[in-house]
């Protein structure tokens, strides 16, 4: 395509016409100043342009410009016609402003190479955009939810702004100093919000006296124009943040849009993992004393857990409590697991898919992890389980059918009276249900799958036994979370040791001082 460099001045006749190439004083090389002028590729529409610029001191300075416009150009191959209009748009833009500096080839090529805007400037919530966008090629719908939901709520409106390219440390440490900031305002407003509450209340059941309905009427006028409460952003939802962020901004640099990690250099503070412990007789008390639980994640003994499954044995959902008891299944997966991957013989349940919310509605997804999805040992009580499950779903099934009922046959293990999908919510609605009903302290069903560890311990086994039954990834998630409920049960089994080895020696009253385990009492 055409191009050149020329000198040009700005001189005009009497007349007002610019005088151009006819000025005489272009002769001396002191007049006027040099200009470029290169043909661009047709706009998408086919009408021509050119990019034209000038103020080049000398035809030195004219002609490295040119040289860069048409290296630019040459960055599309010749059968690229859409590339080659892309350059062409960016070129006519920048011509268009006289202060805007020729785009950088090696930049221009990189985002040729995996097809970003030439003409614009990416920002970090565009580069959120694209990374959440590859996730739903990839990822679990919740997962996808848990990250478009921190970015929408959090990171766009606080770090969204900010150029890609010059994003750095400062500003992405900044930014979560900020939230430390603003749960200080929150907590503050909350106990405003509060101490007006008392205000505005007449606290005696009596109807307040007329002197005080002023007043009152007042003060909740002054409710009305607060702000609500609002939660903080605590320290997991922090790091959570910062992880999601640091995911999104390693994607970018696989990119190669940016080539250092801010996120990564950025410090939130430590979280300190929910350690599980177990409801003893003491906790218990001092829960029906203060109704606190001594920690976010508790686990019912073998005798509490034998109470609710004995109050769960006549709802119809307890096959699905009981699977989750003894064996460890996260609620998706219960809900999820099918027929066909049941194995009476083996004595094995099969983890291959999952029913989880996306927002309200139920879906079915692949497990959590690649090592969820695996054979679960079941012992031959919950085979028995199973098979009269069964046995009385198949009545449901037909008795239905008998009446003209409408039956979804889904192939799921645990489904609604009509066999279709149960909701995961419902099952979590109904374990809560049992457990007020029993007065047992309380859990939530996913410690109910905490306990199945605590079964483990409580069998014998060890950390590794507790990954295996629990499909971990790694033993270091099982310690963390159980390390402190396995302890619990050391006294117990240090005793049953100790007993198990049988001594002749005496003790100073004249009994033996050990007792086999198998000893009788009074022998």
């Amino acid at each position: 395509m055409k191009g050149s460099t020329y000198r040009r001045c700005y001189c005009r006749d009497e007349n007002g016409k610019a005088l151009g190439k006819s000025c005489p004083k272009l002769s001396s090389k002191r007049h006027g100043v040099w200009a470029v002028r290169q043909e661009l590729p047709p706009r998408a529409d086919g009408t021509r342009r050119s990019f034209s610029r000038s103020g080049y001191e000398s035809a030195t300075k004219a002609q490295e410009a040119l040289d860069a416009v048409r290296a630019l150009l040459a960055l599309p191959d010749s059968d690229d016609t859409e590339a080659q209009t892309k350059v062409g748009d960016l070129l006519e833009g920048v011509s268009q402003d006289k202060n805007a500096p020729l785009p950088d080839v090696a930049e221009i090529r990189r985002r040729l190479v995996h097809g970003q805007k030439l003409t614009s400037t990416m920002t970090v919530g565009d580069l959120l955009d694209e990374w959440l966008e590859a996730k739903r090629k990839s990822r679990a719908v919740t997962t996808v939810n848990n990250y478009a939901s921190r970015v929408e709520y959090h990171l766009r409106p606080g770090v969204g702004h900010y150029r890609l390219d010059r994003f750095n440390v400062g500003q992405c440490q900044t930014y979560f100093d900020s939230i430390d900031d603003a749960n200080e305002v929150i907590a503050s407003e909350n106990t405003a919000r509060r101490e007006q509450e008392q205000r505005a209340t007449w606290g005696k059941r009596s109807r307040p006296p007329a002197t005080e309905r002023e007043r009152l009427a007042a003060e909740r006028a002054k409710l009305d124009e607060m702000k609500p409460y609002r939660k903080i952003t605590g320290p997991a939802t922090k790091l959570e943040i910062r992880n999601t962020l640091r995911s999104a901004l390693n994607f970018a640099i696989r990119r190669q849009y940016i080539t250092f990690n801010p996120a990564a250099f950025v410090e939130v503070g430590t979280v300190r993992r929910a350690r599980g412990l177990l409801w003893t007789a003491e906790r218990v008390a001092r829960w029906r004393e203060t109704g606190e639980k001594p920690s976010p994640v508790m686990v019912w003994s073998p005798a509490l857990l034998g109470e609710f499954l004995d109050a769960a044995e006549s709802d119809r959902l307890y096959p699905l409590f009981h699977v989750i008891a003894y064996h460890g299944l996260r609620r998706g997966e219960a809900v999820g697991l099918d027929w066909e991957n049941v194995n009476y013989a083996g004595r094995t349940i099969g983890v291959a898919r999952e029913i989880v919310r996306d927002g309200w509605t139920p879906v079915e997804t692949a497990p959590k992890t690649e090592g969820s999805a695996a054979p679960v040992k079941i012992d031959r009580g919950t085979v028995e389980v199973l098979q009269a499950h069964r046995k009385r779903q198949l009545a449901e099934r037909a008795a239905r059918l008998e009446k003209r009922l409408p039956w979804t046959d889904t192939g799921k293990v645990f489904v609604q009276e009509d066999g279709t999908w149960l909701h995961p919510d419902s099952v979590s609605d109904a374990f809560q249900r049992i457990v007020e009903e029993t007065d047992l302290p309380p859990i939530n069903l996913r410690d109910l799958r905490h306990g199945a560890a605590a079964l483990v311990k409580a069998g014998g086994g060890d950390l590794h036994d507790a990954k295996v039954k629990l499909r971990h990834s790694t033993i270091v998630l099982t310690s963390n979370t159980y390390m402190e409920l396995f302890e619990e049960y050391e006294d117990e089994l240090t005793e049953k040791a100790a007993a198990a080895v049988p001594r002749a020696r005496k003790a100073p009253d004249g009994t033996s001082a050990h007792a086999s385990l198998t000893q009788k009492p009074g022998e």
